[in-house]
């Protein structure tokens, strides 16, 4: 293991661990759903920790896999019942659990293209977490799929958003931000809204973030 890749996985657990306490132990005691989008949100900013990482077995399986264990005996799930915590129990029970899924599969798959990672990433945190608040607070217009019901506005603000930070992961990762890949990003957020508004029970955290990475590699790299 190289002396960054150390760096890498020590900075995802601290980082991990300081917003699971915070958000089991002080923000989940008074708003509970809002402590799992802070969540779902804020975790997404270990995209921007992804350039420590030197080995690709460390990234897919020593920093992201543990998580996959991890969060499942956090969920509503788990064998251990004082390990469930109140943040996944406000949610979809496995969200967790397919967030760090999908890290796994993309860290493993995409290593040597971090920015496709990253925009994994950051469009299932950002994107989704931000169109579930907004729409939570200000979608007054509704449509059902599959029983899930969704907001008009939340889904607008998963394409601004989704949008926004796929060209925040282009720029990060020095990508040339072309007119033919922002074209492209638009495109891509699109298709991972309306992939949003159709995935039932909080599949939507394997479904947009997979969707989001193939487009790119398929339209920018492959």
């Amino acid at each position: 293991m190289f002396q960054s890749d150390i760096v890498g996985v020590a900075a995802v657990y601290i980082y991990v661990t300081v917003l699971i306490v915070f958000t089991e132990k002080v923000f989940s005691k008074k708003y509970p759903v809002q402590s799992r989008k802070f969540l779902h949100i804020m975790t997404g900013n270990i995209a921007f920790i992804l350039p420590l990482f030197e080995t690709r077995e460390i990234m897919a399986f020593l920093a992201a896999g543990p998580f996959i264990l991890f969060t499942f005996l956090m969920s509503p799930y788990s064998p251990i019942k004082s390990m469930r915590g109140k943040t996944s129990e406000a949610g979809h029970g496995l969200g967790l659990v397919y967030y760090a899924i999908t890290w796994t599969v993309l860290a493993y798959v995409f290593f040597d293209h971090r920015e496709i990672i990253a925009m994994g990433i950051l469009a299932m945190s950002y994107g989704d977490g931000l169109a579930s608040l907004i729409g939570i607070k200000y979608g007054k217009r509704k449509y059902t799929v599959f029983k899930d019901m969704k907001s008009y506005i939340g889904s607008i603000a998963m394409f601004l958003c989704t949008f926004l930070l796929l060209v925040i992961a282009v720029v990060f990762y020095t990508e040339p931000l072309t007119i033919r890949a922002v074209a492209y990003l638009l495109c891509m957020a699109g298709v991972a809204t309306v992939v949003e508004g159709i995935t039932p029970l909080g599949l939507d955290n394997l479904s947009v973030p997979f969707v989001v990475a193939v487009m790119y590699w398929f339209f920018l790299v492959g």
